[in-house]
């Protein structure tokens, strides 16, 4: 590539043909006065490029009508803004993390009091997997829906929603604790 932009750059200059000149007008003047002037004269009453097949006066009145707006009211922005601010979303990670660690205080406790045979599991959703390590996974099923109820709720359009985007969170981490204190206080 570098050795074709040097040619290209070093070649002799290319002939410049000048436009508009007809084979009459190129070849050498004739000696008859007349005919040079009457094949000048036709010469300059062609077009340089063909015309164009339509009028001016729809071209003009396609262009104008292009040009006018649709409609006069403002574009409404395709992408919505961002309602949270930065210390809500600083809060919002908190409670993802209390909600998270109240569940797994909760499935410690549930397992203990159950297999120290002192209680067993209330909730019918989680009773099979009272027995096994899968109880710690299926007790952040509930805090992880919350937190996305809740993240939707911070960014909503609608004023009221953002104002209560936290409950939902705190109630979740607020009965784990409950339930985790309730299964504590059963095993002595």
């Amino acid at each position: 590539m570098f050795l074709a932009t040097l040619l290209l750059l070093l070649s002799p200059p290319f002939p410049v043909d000048s436009p508009g000149l007809t084979d009459a007008q190129s070849a050498p003047a004739r000696t008859n006065s007349e005919e040079t002037v009457n094949t000048w004269t036709a010469a300059s009453a062609l077009p340089d490029a063909p015309l164009p097949k339509v009028n001016s006066e729809s071209i003009s009145l396609s262009i104008t009508a292009a040009a006018d707006p649709l409609l006069n009211t403002p574009v409404k922005p395709a992408a919505r803004g961002s309602y949270e601010t930065a210390r809500e979303r600083k809060f919002w990670y908190s409670l993802v993390a209390v909600s998270h660690t109240a569940a797994v205080f909760d499935a410690y406790t549930t397992r203990r009091a159950i297999s120290g045979n002192y209680g067993a599991e209330a909730d019918p959703v989680l009773r099979p997997f009272a027995h096994s390590d899968a109880m710690y996974f299926a007790t952040q099923v509930t805090p992880t829906i919350l937190d996305y109820l809740g993240h939707r709720m911070m960014t909503s359009e609608h004023s009221w929603m953002r104002r209560v985007w936290w409950v939902p969170q705190a109630a979740s981490s607020s009965v784990s604790v409950a339930a985790g204190i309730h299964n504590y206080r059963l095993v002595p």
